[in-house]
């Protein structure tokens, strides 16, 4: 079988940022999935799967009430190496057209306070798998990746 694409990704020198995973194509729309990478595969630790967790909801829930992007975001989740996220938005964009949206997104992860959205039994098959302040510990050093090296383009395998 031929690898997929995210696989021809040189994971050794991709570094945080926001990369395009995929372009797809709907019928006559496109749908962009962006790779949200918050940490260096395989050279730095992991996000702990309970702050990972409570990332996705908050910035799920973020995401899905902003007012300009809300219609447009198609999927937010976690991605299973723990090393950051997706985002599915529909149209055909570039990283810099969710930059903003992701450094709101994040700062309003670090700043959150109160009770975590849908961490409720009834809500989430696993809500009791939460961490809040390694959450916002992890959202803010995010940002700070973001506003200094949002890092475009993905590091091809050679």
């Amino acid at each position: 079988m031929e690898l997929i694409p995210s696989f021809t990704v040189d994971h050794i020198r991709l570094l945080p940022g926001i990369y395009v995973s995929r372009i797809d194509t709907i019928g006559n729309s496109y749908a962009t999935t962006f790779d949200i990478r918050m940490k260096r595969p395989n050279l730095e630790p992991v996000l702990h799967p309970n702050a990972m967790h409570t990332i996705e909801h908050i910035v799920a829930t973020f995401l899905r009430n902003d007012k300009e992007w809300k219609d447009n975001i198609v999927y937010w989740g976690p991605m299973g190496c723990l090393t950051g996220c997706y985002l599915i938005v529909k149209g055909k964009l570039a990283p810099q057209d969710v930059l903003d949206l992701m450094i709101r997104a994040f700062e309003h992860t670090r700043d959150f306070e109160g009770e975590i959205p849908g961490a409720q039994p009834i809500n989430c098959g696993n809500y009791l798998l939460q961490d809040l302040p390694m959450a916002k510990y992890e959202a803010g050093r995010y940002v700070e990746i973001l506003k200094n090296n949002p890092c475009f383009e993905y590091p091809k395998a050679q």
